[in-house]
């Protein structure tokens, strides 16, 4: 890293740790391409063996840091000028930060420190998201969605640069042909590689220019099952698919849904599946878990953060845990040993707040009705449970 990139990069993320007591403008860092980082503490054991240990996955749904309630939210809690979002997903870090890998969604693109910010229909969120979603334990984040391409290539490389900037892994977009072929490369405790790849079935308003058509991944099973087997030949030994998808506030997954989840989970090279794990967004709303030809799918996580919904469904999501234990024998598949879905809530009022249902008491009803949707698909039948 040169000189200059980590001036950038130290001045970037002093003023992503909340409190700027005015807006400036930051020289932004280089892209960087590293294919591995080194991660988190409860992420970054050595390698212990070819075949490793045991490890615990989290996903979470999208999160919508530019919706009005949200980002107000933000600026109150923020104990100077700025924003803090930390105070919102302090509800959820526990189950988060426990994990030995945690996966999030993004679903806004970020802006300069000076804003603007709007909202709906081409949201642009401030750049302290990222360092909120790193604080609560998050490894990676997806970053397809409809809004990816809202702000345009400048809205994707400032996304980018704003999550290498804390050390988050991103996969979904990219900024050039290069880092758009490379999953996000995850390490386990104990040695297991997870990789994650992302991709959104629609683009929204912004289009794909001609000449960046890498600056979002679309949803294409050719393609997803293309980019599966590259990650295992990069030395995968988890790969795991984060689609944005799905009708909007509709508990029952789609057509689309369903055929996709079929021909991706059918997929398989020399006797081992290409995808051992599919985890949904992009319906605000939960939706089932399900396996399909052996392999679990969340059709859709709900909402992670969101601001007041417009449908009576939105503002409940999961949170999906799942343990996978090493393969019997050397180039087998990872197992899925437990399989579990949090209910969560995003409470409304003065300030948002993001309550974990499986903890907290009240909200009865909205937990049920997460429950029947999450269940709808005789998922029970296959070994889910409820988690604490």
């Amino acid at each position: 890293m040169s000189a200059y990139t980590r001036y950038a990069a130290a001045a970037l993320l002093a003023a992503l740790a909340v409190g700027c007591t005015r807006p400036h403008s930051v020289p932004r860092p280089a892209p960087r391409a590293t294919p591995e980082p080194a991660p988190r503490a409860h992420a970054g054991a050595p390698v212990t063996g070819a075949a490793g240990r045991p490890f615990t996955l989290v996903a979470a749904g999208e999160v919508r840091p530019a919706d009005p309630e949200v980002l107000a939210t933000a600026r109150r809690d923020a104990p100077h000028d700025g924003y803090d979002y930390r105070p919102m997903l302090k509800g959820v870090r526990p189950v988060v930060s426990a994990a030995d890998l945690a996966l999030c969604h993004l679903d806004a693109p970020l802006g300069p420190l000076a804003g603007p910010f709007p909202g709906h229909p081409a949201p642009q969120a401030p750049p302290q998201i990222a360092t909120a979603l790193k604080a609560t334990g998050y490894d990676s984040c997806a970053t397809a969605s409809r809004h990816t391409l809202d702000r345009g290539v400048p809205g994707v490389r400032r996304t980018l640069e704003a999550l290498d900037t804390v050390g988050l892994r991103h996969t979904g977009s990219a900024r050039d042909a290069a880092e758009g072929a490379r999953p996000a490369l995850l390490r386990a405790p104990g040695g297991a590689r997870v990789a994650q790849l992302a991709y959104t079935f629609d683009a929204g308003g912004g289009r794909r220019p001609a000449f960046a058509p890498w600056t979002v991944n679309r949803l294409d099973a050719r393609r997803i099952v293309a980019d599966a087997r590259a990650a295992r030949r990069a030395g995968a030994d988890v790969v795991v698919v984060s689609p944005y998808w799905g009708t909007e506030f509709r508990t029952a997954p789609d057509a689309r849904q369903t055929g996709l989840a079929r021909a991706l989970t059918a997929a398989g090279t020399d006797g081992r599946p290409d995808i051992d794990l599919i985890v949904g967004t992009g319906a605000h709303t939960p939706q089932p878990y399900e396996k399909v030809n052996g392999t679990w799918v969340v059709y859709g996580l709900g909402d992670q953060l969101s601001g007041a919904a417009q449908q009576p469904r939105g503002n409940g999501g999961t949170l999906a845990r799942f343990r996978f234990a090493p393969p019997h024998h050397p180039g087998g598949r990872w197992r899925v040993t437990a399989a579990e879905y949090l209910p969560q809530l995003v409470t409304q009022g003065k300030r948002v707040r993001v309550r974990d249902l499986a903890t907290t008491h009240g909200h009865d009803r909205v937990r049920e009705d997460i429950g029947r949707a999450v269940l709808s698909r005789g998922a029970a039948a296959d070994g889910l449970t409820a988690g604490r």
